[in-house]
């Protein structure tokens, strides 16, 4: 398989971390501010001009030697990474952290074939450009589902892999949820509002919980379906659902064969497609307290660390102690390497 992928590195912009407050409408996050600086690669890929932003941190100190890519969720940025970006890089690895295409400050393509074969031949064609050699490939919810994908991809580009609460460790349909068409999807997105953000994420990423700081996030994700462009990332968002819920991976988890750390927030309940759903389906998806070991089963050799009362976005939930276990494990991987 062959993807143009050509990339040409364009500028950097110096944005830093700003107080938590409404953002302006902007589908491509113009307005929000990145804790780091922002860098710009752009490229071709299926006859499109595109452009890429991702963050490069240098570590602090001495380095170690290894380097870290972090891959966003569906509903998440390069910048919600930033405690966990920080905690790396005072670790003395470097970290690169890419917003993918069709999110966040990345070009969102009106007509682009989606796959996390695609996704992943991008990010592995970034980290050539910028010199980037074996990293360990980190990712949260559908960047989990990335990771997946790119170690099988790359094996032999990748020294380790990390998931944090991946999606895609079941197969919905398989288990009953309904197919949705991608103007059913769109449909969908159309509706969505901070305050259907906040009471989704509430359930599901935080236990039930809410702390003012995720609002900031809040803000982020519902200020790209508003103003001008707010309808083409909705249709954006639509074509992502249905690439992650046509492209299941977790019948190949038997062929990773790369070092793998699984961090399972327990309390998680994400299913796509949950809401289409029968209560009888509800009942028997996005149980992440028994996803996890089943993965854990599956990943030959792979590490599983649990947290008992987080849910799916653990690392934003308790940072402190997300990234104790973090560099423990990580350390663990390196010296087994």
């Amino acid at each position: 398989m062959t993807f143009n992928v050509a990339f040409r590195t364009v500028f950097g912009l110096a944005l830093m971390a700003a107080p938590a407050k409404e953002s302006a409408a902007d589908s491509m996050l113009r307005e929000f501010s990145y804790p780091f600086e922002v860098h710009t690669v752009e490229f071709t890929s299926q006859k499109l001009p595109l452009a890429m932003a991702y963050l490069d941190i240098l570590p602090e100190g001495a380095p170690n030697g290894s380097t870290v890519v972090l891959l966003h969720g569906k509903n998440f940025c390069a910048a919600t990474w930033d405690k966990t970006i920080r905690a790396l890089a005072a670790a003395g690895y470097r970290v690169v952290v890419p917003d993918q295409i069709g999110f966040c400050k990345s070009s969102k393509p009106e007509h682009y074939q989606y796959s996390f074969q695609q996704l992943a031949a991008n990010t592995h064609a970034l980290l050539a450009k910028i010199g980037v050699q074996k990293p360990i490939v980190m990712g949260h919810s559908t960047g989990g589902m990335l990771a997946f994908r790119y170690a099988l991809m790359y094996p032999q580009d990748t020294k380790a892999i990390v998931a944090v609460n991946p999606i895609g460790l079941e197969d919905w349909k398989a288990k009953g949820v309904p197919m949705a068409t991608v103007d059913e999807l769109y449909q969908g997105e159309l509706k969505t509002t901070a305050e259907s953000i906040r009471e989704y994420e509430r359930k599901t990423y935080y236990a039930g919980e809410w702390k003012p700081d995720y609002d900031r996030w809040v803000n982020m994700l519902a200020s790209m379906y508003t103003g001008q462009d707010g309808e083409l990332f909705a249709w954006s968002q639509a074509l992502t659902s249905d690439m992650i819920f046509c492209q299941p991976v977790v019948y190949e988890f038997g062929n990773i064969r790369v070092p793998t750390l699984l961090l399972i927030g327990e309390k998680d309940n994400t299913a796509i497609g949950k809401n289409r759903a029968s209560p009888k389906v509800v009942q028997r998806i996005g149980n992440y307290k028994e996803l996890g070991p089943e993965t854990a089963k599956a990943i030959h050799g792979s590490i599983l660390v649990t947290f008992a009362d987080y849910g799916h976005a653990p690392q934003i939930q308790d940072p402190e102690r997300f990234n104790a276990a973090l560099l423990e494990n990580l350390e663990a991987l390196r010296k087994a390497n």
